[in-house]
């Protein structure tokens, strides 16, 4: 397995076909799928969605991973960044779903900030965007803690959504800022 990175709590890899049967069981609740225009996937989508994946690992350089449990060694959800076609443009889309008992403990949003560092600190993108449902508060807390903050309202795929941008100038600044402080 390749390991993109780590964080406290996480270990960051791409995911494989073995971890089908653990993501196709994240996938297929309902809540977890509540917001994504895919909907629930059951066995046969998730191994879709890992092949997507491995091809944007290919292509891109980035894509979906695999969020590890450093305590437990489980699979617990995915983050990272893949191509999205919004307004008839390619964008660089952070995306993240994880396991419903994994909910509200920050993991979201220590794994959204390290797949951000770990794209912006090799310079791979000059933006990144996340679309999120208003609607949905908990994905705007991730969004806001990685760094996002302005955006603009569209349609994507029907639904009314928000579509923040993070530049690489605004993150290096956020970063710069981040440094001082702990240094200080």
């Amino acid at each position: 397995m390749v390991q993109v990175c780590e964080t406290q709590r996480l270990i960051v890899r791409r995911l494989s076909v073995e971890d089908v049967p653990a993501l196709a069981e994240i996938l297929s609740d309902p809540e977890v799928m509540k917001h994504s225009v895919r909907g629930v996937c059951d066995e046969a989508a998730t191994l879709k969605f890992i092949e997507w994946c491995l091809a944007c690992y290919e292509s891109q350089g980035v894509g979906p991973w695999a969020l590890i449990d450093r305590k437990s060694s489980e699979l617990i959800g995915f983050c990272g960044l893949g191509p999205e076609m919004v307004v008839d443009v390619e964008e660089i889309n952070l995306g993240y779903r994880l396991a419903r008992r994994y909910w509200n403990k920050g993991l979201a949003s220590e794994a959204s900030r390290a797949v951000l560092n770990y794209a912006f600190g090799k310079s791979l993108f000059q933006s990144v965007v996340v679309i999120i449902e208003p609607e949905h508060v908990a994905s705007l807390k991730v969004a806001e803690k990685a760094g996002f903050s302005s955006f603009d309202l569209l349609e994507f795929h029907g639904r009314p959504v928000r579509l923040y941008r993070l530049t690489l100038e605004q993150w290096e600044t956020l970063h710069n800022n981040v440094m001082h402080a702990t240094s200080a």
